[in-house]
C-alpha cells in the first residue's frame, strides 16, 4: 500500500507566506543604533523579502549559491532570512564578532560573492576585503548616511516591484541556510541547513512543552541573528505569528530591560552571561522595571546554574534551559517539568530545570561509552550522540569524518553526559574540558555551577592545571560581584557538601572578567593558555 498524502516539499517560503496571510499586522520592532525604534510588520516583511529575492535573481545570484550577511539584529536582517532562500539561494549569516582573518576565511570557504552589510559594520568589512574578494557589497543604512560607490544602497537594490515574483521550484532538501561553528577546536566548519530541516526545527521548538510559541507572544531576540539563526526562533515566529523585537547592537542589561518593559516581552533568548547581567540589574533595582510576570527566558550556549534559575523566580520570571549545537539547527534539548514534579520542593525543581533537558520532537539521544550504549539511569556517563532530520550528516567542503559521524549514523557531539530514567539529559562536561586527577574524572561544569551559587560570585570557570603527582587539578577562576568579598576557604566550604574532598579545588584565582567567545561562552582555551605554567597547590 502507498500513502495517499500530497508530496508538497517543506519550504521556508511557506513560512513567509503564512506570516503574511494570517499574521500580516503582527509587529516587527527594531531598535536602531541611536536608540530609536523602527516598527514594521509581517505583511511588509513578505513584500520586502520578495523584492530582495527578485533583486538577487536579477543580479545573477544562482540557485544554491550562498549570500552572506554581516548584520546586527533588526528587521532588515529578517528580510534576508527569508529573501535569500526565496531566491533559491543560501542564507549565510557571518559572525561579526570574529577577527577579520577568520571572517575572510569563512567567506572564502563558503564561496560568497555577495554580502549584505550594515553601514555601521563597513569598517570591519573594509578589513575583511583586504583579505578576500567580494563582487557586490549591498549596504543597509541604519544611520541614514548615504551609501558611497562602489557599494550599493540596499533600498535602491530592492526597489523593483516583485508582486509577480514566483519562487523557484526547490526540493525540500535543497540548501536554505549556512552557519559556521565557533571554531574553538580548529578552523570553523560550515553546516548547511535545508528547507526541510529549518521547517521541522521551527515546528519542533514551537510545541507547548518546548517554547510554546503563539501569536500571543512578544519575542525578544537578544541572541545574535548570526548565532545559528538566532536559534531558529525567527522562522518559528513567522510560522506562529509571534511579535518579534530586535535590540540591535545595544545589549547592555538596562537597555535590554527597558525594551522588555516597553514591548511587553513574553519570551526572550540569550546566553547565560546576558541573563547574569540582567539578574544583577534587577537585584539592584527590583522595582524599576515592570516586566510581564511569567516571562520565559530561553537560556543556551552554556550551562545555567540552579542559582540563576532560582534568582529569576524571585522576580516572577522563568528560565527555560536548553542545549544545542550549530550542527543541530541548533536546539537539541529543552528542560521543563513534568506533572509529577509539581509537588517537589522548589530546590529540587530548580535542579531538574538546570539539566539540559528532554530531547525536542524529532531528536534522538544516546550515551555511548567504550563498553557500548549506556542505560538511561542518570549515572552511566559517556559521549552524547544524536540523530534526527534536524542533525547534520557532515560539513561543507569537508570529507566524511568518522570522528564526527558513527558507522550507524549518529552525530558525535563531544559532550560527556548522562540521561536519567525520565529522559532528562545532563551534560557533565565537554570531553576536552574534563579534569583527570589521579586517574579520576572531575566535571568542570559541576564545579562552576556550584561556585556560582555563592552570593558573592558573579561568574566562575574551572580549568585543569598541572600537578606533579595527580597529573591535573581544578583551578577555579572567579569574578566577584561588585562590592562583595569572598575567600577561597569560604568557597571551598560552600561547595563541600556537594563534592568529594578530592574533587574540590585548592586553587582559586580572582579576576575582573572572564574571556569569552564571540557568542558569549567562557573561552576556556584562553584560560588554559593563561594558566598553563601554574602548578597546583594540592598537597601530594
Amino acid at each position: 500500500m502507498r500513502s495517499t498524502m500530497m508530496r508538497l516539499p517543506l519550504s521556508v517560503n511557506h513560512l513567509l507566506e503564512r506570516g503574511r496571510q494570517l499574521f500580516g499586522n503582527r509587529e516587527i520592532v527594531s531598535r536602531l543604533p541611536d536608540g530609536s525604534l523602527r516598527r514594521t510588520d509581517f505583511a511588509s516583511l513578505h513584500r520586502r523579502a520578495r523584492q530582495l529575492a527578485a533583486a538577487l535573481v536579477r543580479a545573477g545570484v544562482r540557485p544554491g549559491e550562498p549570500v552572506a550577511t554581516l548584520m546586527w539584529n533588526h528587521a532588515g536582517h529578517l528580510e534576508a532570512y527569508f529573501g535569500i532562500p526565496a531566491a533559491g539561494a543560501v542564507l549565510h549569516t557571518v559572525n561579526l564578532r570574529l577577527a577579520p582573518d577568520d571572517i575572510a576565511y569563512i567567506i572564502r570557504d563558503a564561496g560568497d560573492r555577495v554580502v549584505i552589510v550594515d553601514d555601521i559594520l563597513l569598517p570591519l568589512l573594509g578589513e575583511v576585503l583586504k583579505r578576500v574578494r567580494l563582487e557586490r557589497v549591498i549596504v543597509v543604512s541604519l544611520t541614514g548616511a548615504p551609501v558611497a560607490a562602489p557599494c550599493e544602497d540596499y533600498e535602491s537594490f530592492i526597489a523593483g516591484d516583485a508582486s509577480d515574483y514566483r519562487y523557484p521550484e526547490l526540493d525540500e532538501n535543497a540548501a536554505c541556510g549556512m552557519c559556521y561553528t565557533s571554531g574553538t577546536t580548529g578552523r570553523p566548519k560550515g553546516v548547511v541547513h535545508s528547507h526541510r530541516s529549518t521547517v521541522l526545527h521551527a515546528l519542533s521548538i514551537s510545541t507547548p512543552d518546548c517554547l510554546g510559541l503563539s501569536c500571543h507572544d512578544s519575542v525578544l531576540a537578544v541572541t545574535p541573528m548570526f548565532h545559528v539563526n538566532a536559534w531558529g526562533v525567527p522562522f518559528a515566529a513567522a510560522m506562529t505569528g509571534a511579535k518579534l523585537v530586535f535590540p540591535g547592537p545595544r545589549l547592555g542589561a538596562e537597555d535590554v530591560l527597558d525594551l522588555m518593559q516597553r514591548e511587553e516581552i513574553t519570551l526572550a533568548l540569550g546566553v547565560p552571561t546576558v541573563w547574569m547581567a540582567i539578574q544583577q540589574a534587577l537585584d539592584r533595582e527590583p522595582t524599576r522595571w515592570k516586566l510581564r510576570r511569567g516571562m520565559r527566558m530561553m537560556v543556551g550556549g552554556s550551562a545555567a546554574p540552579p542559582s540563576l534559575i532560582a534568582a529569576f523566580e524571585k522576580h516572577g520570571l522563568k528560565i527555560i534551559h536548553g542545549w544545542g549545537m550549530t550542527e543541530l539547527c541548533p536546539v537539541g534539548t529543552l528542560s521543563w517539568l513534568k506533572p509529577e514534579h509539581s509537588e517537589l520542593p522548589p530546590e529540587r525543581q530548580f535542579e531538574i530545570r538546570a539539566r539540559q533537558g528532554l530531547p525536542i520532537p524529532l531528536m534522538e539521544l544516546r550515551i555511548q561509552a567504550e563498553s557500548g550504549v549506556q542505560p538511561w539511569d542518570g549515572c552511566s556517563a559517556g559521549e552524547l550522540q544524536v540523530r534526527g532530520p534536524i542533525v547534520t550528516a557532515g560539513y561543507h567542503n569537508l570529507p566524511a569524518d568518522p570522528e564526527k559521524i558513527t558507522e550507524d549514523g549518529w552525530f558525535r557531539t563531544g559532550d560527556v553526559a548522562a540521561i536519567d530514567p525520565e529522559g532528562y539529559m545532563r551534560i557533565s562536561d565537554r570531553t576536552k574540558d574534563l579534569i583527570k586527577s589521579g586517574g579520576e574524572w572531575i566535571s568542570s561544569v559541576d564545579l562552576e555551577n556550584a561556585i556560582m551559587g555563592h552570593p558573592a560570585v558573579a561568574e566562575a570557570a574551572v580549568v585543569a592545571i598541572r600537578h606533579p603527582k595527580w597529573d591535573e587539578r581544578p583551578l577555579a577562576v572567579v569574578v566577584k560581584r561588585p562590592g562583595r568579598e569572598v575567600t577561597p576557604e569560604e568557597l571551598r566550604a560552600f561547595i563541600a557538601p556537594r563534592f568529594a574532598k578530592w574533587q574540590i579545588p585548592d586553587d582559586f584565582e580572582f579576576v575582573d572578567a572572564l574571556p569569552r567567545t564571540s557568542t558569549g561562552k567562557f573561552l576556556k582555551t584562553k584560560l588554559r593558555e593563561t594558566y598553563r605554567h601554574c602548578i597546583s597547590r594540592t598537597p601530594a
